[in-house]
């Protein structure tokens, strides 16, 4: 049996895409597949150069499939090249538009393995419900104004939350250093100061993470007490990360997103091995951590 050859392109600046390497990893091994992992930082021409330069590699050097989550556009052209030239093509976390076009078109296997970002906010929504009942104002942090998986999940807990919880928003690029800036640099203005909030809700756990970092360096007295006896809401709920932030009353929820790179390269796998297309979108599973029903409104 052919030894297939795989790419991975990571962005690895949190902690759940680092759990997407080693799921990977894993999956690759297990399957004995060669896997290459790439990495582009969070850069949209990067990406695009990376996979232009593996599609225009000579046929017997070219991967066999090619994986990898979208930091800017879907990358559309490269998607075609692809499978006209029988590369496989993943897209991870995001659903985009041409990819029923292709599997029309080509035999190729063309497909997404996705989170199902709308239940995502959904649940965050239902957790500001549980924490924060009598309403108020509250934090969000979300992710890039780019990326689909943070506009779909501010869709969905938009759908989903209280209307008498009001949102004050701030921008991230799902890092904790990039939301530790954004709110370090708004407590420096005088209407931090004078604004009461009830709840900080970040699109991943890092992002929470980061905005508590700042309150804790850039608070003091009771304000800094009042700041960090607030409950936090994250995303992504790894073991060693989001839940562990649970366990140790940094998080009071997150929402648990298993990482999908190994799923995605085991459907890949048996799609090369077998000749027979994947579902078109692959989702993974969701869930609050701990469950709604034990979330507790802080005094």
């Amino acid at each position: 049996m052919k030894k297939h050859k795989l790419v991975l392109l990571v962005v690895e600046n949190n902690d759940y895409q680092a759990e997407q390497t080693v799921s990977a990893k894993e999956t690759a091994q297990a399957l004995d597949v060669d896997l290459q992992i790439i990495h582009t930082e969070h850069d949209a021409v990067m990406q695009g150069d990376q996979v232009l330069k593996l599609l225009y590699n000579p046929p017997e050097t070219r991967p066999d499939g090619i994986l990898f989550e979208p930091v800017g556009t879907p990358l559309g052209q490269p998607a075609r090249l692809a499978a006209s030239t029988g590369v496989a093509w993943v897209i991870l976390n995001r659903e985009v538009d041409y990819v029923s076009e292709l599997r029309r078109q080509y035999q190729t296997p063309v497909f997404c393995v996705s989170t199902d970002h709308d239940k995502v906010g959904h649940i965050q929504g239902e957790q500001m419900a549980r924490l924060l009942p009598n309403g108020g104002e509250a934090i969000f942090i979300q992710g890039p104004s780019d990326n689909k998986a943070a506009v779909r999940r501010t869709t969905g807990m938009q759908a989903s939350k209280p209307s008498n919880i009001e949102l004050r928003m701030f921008r991230g690029l799902w890092t904790e250093e990039s939301a530790y800036e954004s709110i370090s640099s708004w407590l420096k203005l005088h209407i931090a100061k004078e604004t009461h909030f009830g709840l900080v809700i970040a699109q991943n756990d890092a992002m929470a993470i980061g905005a508590r970092r700042a309150f804790e360096e850039h608070t003091a007295g009771p304000e800094h007490d009042r700041w960090l006896g607030l409950p936090f809401i994250g995303c992504d709920g790894l073991p060693n990360s989001g839940q562990a932030y649970v366990h140790r009353g940094l998080l009071a929820a997150t929402v648990v997103i298993p990482a999908n790179a190994g799923q995605a390269i085991k459907a890949l796998v048996a799609a090369l091995r077998t000749g027979e297309q994947p579902p078109e979108t692959i989702l993974t599973n969701v869930d609050s951590y701990p469950p709604l029903t034990l979330l507790k409104p802080r005094q």
